[in-house]
């Protein structure tokens, strides 16, 4: 048994953890016209989000980091576990069907209406190369490398950065998103014997709170230095045109659930792979 001690933060995690939100209200709240499920589909697609989706199973690699332990101590079936928790199919299903009860029409069509355009489609484009770089290191480099280029040469479009990230998510919901994936995770491990906690959920909420400030700090450059990298082939104007489409309240409110989605799909995917955990052990298959 693995004894707990601090918990750490992986780069892979922080940036998906930029982009969730704590709306979990909107997973429960059923809309009265809410889109069918072909609609929702080809939806996800539109914008980009089953990829999106799919890539969270990059931050599987932060489940060991957790712990305090490197993957390979939980033997040489680790990959083959992760691809069965994090498989895309599975994050998409769940992902429809919480969009089908909650997704509205109205916001539905204004939302891909959007990415359908050809400034919207080259956004995808770009935010799924992005999504599926496993590279997080040179990703981050590079974004800082542009970011600190605009900060001498063209500061309006890091203050549009800026914007667009604010619209996206508030470095306030992310910060409790990645909080609650990191509890719900340990008290899972705990729960299958993982790891020996002798915390309560709210007890190693506040431990966790206590790195609060610093991860904001690291949340918000995360973010930045990660749109930076993904929008660099982007236009001034086009920057600019996405980041008013963001702000407008109809994509707003559609964010927000999307946000509260990829949270819930994120923390229950490793609240599952923790239980399977507990059959991995140093050095062994299952």
């Amino acid at each position: 048994m693995i004894q707990f001690s601090r918990v750490p933060v992986s780069p892979r995690l922080l940036q998906i953890a930029a982009i969730l939100g704590l709306a979990v209200m909107c997973l429960f709240a059923q809309t009265a016209n809410a889109a069918n499920r072909e609609r929702v589909q080809a939806f996800l697609t539109t914008t980009g989000f089953d990829v999106a989706l799919d890539s969270i199973a990059f931050s599987a690699a932060s489940a060991p980091q957790m712990l305090g332990v490197e993957p390979d101590a939980f033997g040489s079936d680790w990959n083959r576990v992760t691809a069965q928790v994090f498989k895309p199919e599975i994050m998409r299903d769940i992902a429809l069907d919480i969009l089908e009860q909650t997704l509205s029409d109205e916001n539905l069509d204004f939302a891909a209406g959007f990415y359908a355009t050809d400034l919207g489609q080259r956004l995808v484009e770009a935010e799924n190369a992005s999504h599926m770089q496993d590279d997080d290191d040179a990703k981050m480099k590079q974004g800082n490398e542009i970011l600190a280029e605009l900060a001498e040469n063209n500061p309006d479009r890091l203050e549009t950065l800026k914007r667009m990230n604010a619209a996206i998510s508030s470095v306030d919901s992310s910060l409790r998103a990645l909080q609650e994936i990191q509890v719900r995770f340990l008290m899972s491990a705990s729960a299958a014997g993982v790891v020996e906690l002798q915390l309560d959920a709210d007890e190693l909420r506040a431990m966790i709170a206590e790195d609060e400030e610093r991860l904001r700090v690291v949340l918000e450059q995360s973010a930045m230095s990660g749109s930076a990298y993904t929008y660099r082939d982007i236009s001034d104007e086009d920057l600019l045109a996405y980041t008013e489409a963001l702000e407008k309240p109809q994509m707003q409110e559609v964010y927000e659930l999307l946000n509260a989605v990829q949270y819930e799909i994120m923390a229950n995917r490793f609240e599952v792979l923790a239980a399977k955990m507990a059959d991995l052990h140093p050095g062994q298959d299952i």
